[in-house]
């Protein structure tokens, strides 16, 4: 047998790893479209490229997805932004944001991984979940006034994050998610970041009003189920009710 199980397993992290880049860059995309190719004057776009640049992705593929997402040059992004309601194993429910370049292709195939998960099904839940403008951010000093810099920054709401919760946020740096309306996502991730914050996300997403109680059986039920439904190639974002 040899290492050939190192090998393999070298092949499964290379695959990952090419399926994150692929999706960094269809963000880089969405972001330049969404809000032009200055990535000084587009938070999003910034916070995507500043991921991808951590994620060792090269500044060719990074200024062509820029170009592309922008409409600079002949090739254009033709990607369809289509979400899915449903619950995951447990009755937790999820929201699915997917981009694509094919419906026909993609809607079968997570309707299928509904389906296939365990207790996996499809059905209407937006009213479960508050649609908000998501930063996420750290500062180096541990003591920073979190609840000020939200205040300041005109966001609604603030979560603590930590390393372990987000492989954006160091270790021993002050990590946020603050929470805000959509229309102002962008001024408050330029506040923070003329302010001594490093923004690491910046987006419209989905939070949850309530979490189901879940044992650690159930969890892990719902998080294999989450798991495969990230790892298609066409789902950008996966929303959960989970803890």
């Amino acid at each position: 047998m040899g290492r050939q199980w190192l090998h393999a397993k070298r092949e499964v992290a290379n695959l990952k790893k090419g399926m994150v880049v692929g999706k960094l860059v269809k963000e880089i995309m969405v972001a330049a479209k969404q809000g032009g190719a200055d990535v000084d004057g587009n938070a999003r776009l910034f916070a995507a490229v500043e991921k991808a640049r951590r994620a060792s992705v090269t500044r060719d593929v990074i200024e062509r997805a820029i170009k592309k997402g922008a409409g600079i040059g002949d090739d254009k992004l033709v990607l369809e932004h289509i979400v899915f309601e449903g619950y995951a194993p447990h009755k937790v429910p999820v929201i699915v944001e997917v981009l694509t370049d094919n419906n026909n292709r993609t809607a079968p195939e997570i309707r299928v991984l509904f389906k296939r998960g365990q207790l996996g099904t499809a059905g209407s839940n937006k009213f479960l979940f508050d649609h908000v403008g998501i930063v996420e951010a750290h500062h180096a000093d541990l003591g920073a006034d979190v609840e000020a810099a939200a205040i300041e920054a005109g966001a609604d709401d603030f979560v603590v994050l930590t390393s372990a919760e987000n492989d954006d946020i160091p270790e021993g740096a002050a990590g946020v998610r603050f929470l805000t309306e959509r229309t102002a996502t962008a001024a408050v991730s330029k506040w923070l970041a003329a302010n001594g914050w490093t923004v690491v996300t910046s987006e419209l997403g989905y939070v949850a009003k309530q979490f189901p109680e879940l044992d650690d059986a159930q969890r892990a039920d719902a998080g294999e189920f989450l798991q495969e439904l990230e790892d298609h190639d066409d789902v950008h974002r996966v929303w959960a009710a989970i803890r």
